[in-house]
């Protein structure tokens, strides 16, 4: 009997297959909203392609590109895609202009790519009720999360009406506009380049259509196939642990620092306080209450900055009850907004990929067994928000991990209180040509570049030749 093979297999089971030949992908152009040199090799447009592939005849997406080189750099070869992260946040609106010495350009030609449903993606599912919902709740006192979901339904209610399937924005379905767009554009195959959930999305892709990609770059990658809620406070502690650790290690001094931590962020589990807050642009000042959880909203922001350093500085000043700079600095962000952000689409994917399989009852062990972390919303997105939202599971295939043999790069910060080191280990363990640089007191996001050696330069040179480092500040597994 002949043994079917493992990619024919997962398209099968997503029934993906089927509908493989029932559209054709087309670029339309359009006018290109960034800045870029005249010298430059620049097209810009959309892909355009089903909405949902099972029903290839019905409503269109259209999605933004952008494939840029210079004159002298392979327009089919070597060429690199990138997609940014979130989900729901947009590639091309991140970028305001490129020079013909771009670092974007450092490695051949480059696609910046976005995820359908974001910025300049028609449609864009923006949610913007929802930010303002939570502004009110400070600005009212009223219950933050029963106004958010209220927004939600509406957000979701305003959608549905024009007839946009929810359910289509997802990983898999932008798997395959990655790879719709490499053929459109008739393009080898290409170096895939992710950051946290685009990380995840470029393994996908990677599984689904192994012959689109020749070699893959992972910056803090989010795999689709961990339980991210059954792990957030658990990743957020055992970045604390480290700080705690090594600022034990440079001031014994602190070695109390841990101690002092738990103790009060446990004591406070539940307790209200309250300061004045000026709106930015207003005249008359806010009564705001505030709780445990913004206090840890200032700390693991700092996880994630070149702020890291401060970390102990800040929370000796938030144990001894000084929490306005902190607060405030928390609240200014809240009430700017994030305009990047589409919060429709962060819905649709998190919902079908992540809150759809995590079980309520592990994650309740979490705060059980890390009680000054107790009660942190870690994340934006919850079940009472999916329940709104409202849309299908991905099919449970998406939790099993990505075999491949593509080689890769994953680049992994030991302080990232998101995308642990140990989901980076993960991914290696899956693929057998990957590489791992662990980079010391980096959070989300780290430099490739470490003491001048650009590692991904030395990377695509030789994709499978082992790396190799002595700094001090990079382990390479």
């Amino acid at each position: 009997m002949k043994t079917i093979p493992l990619t024919l297999l997962f398209l099968l089971h997503f029934g993906l297959l089927a509908f493989s030949q029932a559209y054709h992908p087309v670029l339309e152009p359009a006018v290109c909203p960034i800045k870029t040199d005249p010298r430059l090799v620049v097209k810009y447009g959309y892909l355009v392609v089903p909405e949902n592939r099972q029903r290839p005849h019905g409503r269109k997406v259209k999605i933004p590109y952008l494939f840029v080189r210079r004159p002298d750099q392979d327009a089919r070869r070597r060429v690199s895609l990138f997609t940014t992260g979130g989900p729901g946040y947009s590639t091309t609106a991140n970028i305001d202009s490129i020079g013909y010495q771009s670092g974007l350009l450092k490695y051949g030609g480059t696609i910046l790519f976005d995820q359908r449903g974001t910025k300049r993606a028609q449609p864009c599912l923006d949610c913007p009720g929802v930010e303002e919902a939570i502004k009110r709740s400070y600005r009212t006192g009223l219950n933050q999360d029963s106004l958010t979901r209220l927004a939600v339904k509406a957000c979701r209610q305003n959608f549905t009406r024009q007839g946009i399937d929810l359910s289509a924005y997802n990983t898999l379905e932008s798997a395959e506009d990655i790879n719709d767009l490499r053929l459109a554009l008739q393009l080898d195959s290409l170096n895939l380049i992710g950051i946290s959930y685009s990380g995840g999305l470029m393994l996908t892709v990677a599984r689904t259509h192994p012959e689109a990609v020749r070699s893959l770059l992972l910056n803090s990658p989010l795999p689709g196939y961990v339980r991210y809620e059954e792990d957030g406070l658990l990743n957020i502690n055992e970045a604390l642990e480290q700080v705690f650790s090594d600022a034990t290690a440079a001031d014994p001094a602190r070695a109390a620092l841990r101690s002092r931590f738990h103790a009060y962020f446990t004591s406070i589990t539940g307790k209200k306080f309250t300061l004045n807050y000026l709106e930015k642009d207003t005249r008359d000042s806010l009564r705001i209450t505030y709780t445990k959880q913004e206090l840890l909203d200032a700390v693991v922001n700092r996880l994630n900055s070149t702020q890291v350093h401060t970390l102990p500085v800040v929370i000796d000043d938030l144990v001894q009850g000084r929490h306005r700079a902190y607060v405030r600095e928390v609240l200014d962000a809240t009430f700017a907004g994030d305009p990047a952000l589409s919060l429709g689409m962060r819905y649709s994917v998190y919902c079908s990929e992540q809150i759809a399989y995590a079980n309520p009852a592990v994650e309740k062990q979490q705060h059980q067994v890390l009680p000054w972390l107790a009660g942190y919303g870690f994340n934006n997105v919850n079940h009472a928000l999916c329940a709104c939202w409202n849309v299908k599971p991905e099919p449970p295939a998406v939790k099993d991990p990505v075999y491949s043999a593509v080689p890769a790069l994953v680049a992994a910060g030991d302080l990232d209180p998101l995308c642990r080191p140990f989901y980076n280990q993960l991914i290696k363990r899956y693929l057998p040509n990957a590489q791992l640089l662990l980079l010391h007191n980096q959070g989300h996001g780290p430099s490739y570049t470490v003491d001048g050696i650009d590692y991904v330069e030395r990377f695509l040179a030789h994709p499978y030749q082992r790396l190799m480092s002595t700094s001090k500040d990079l382990r390479i597994e």
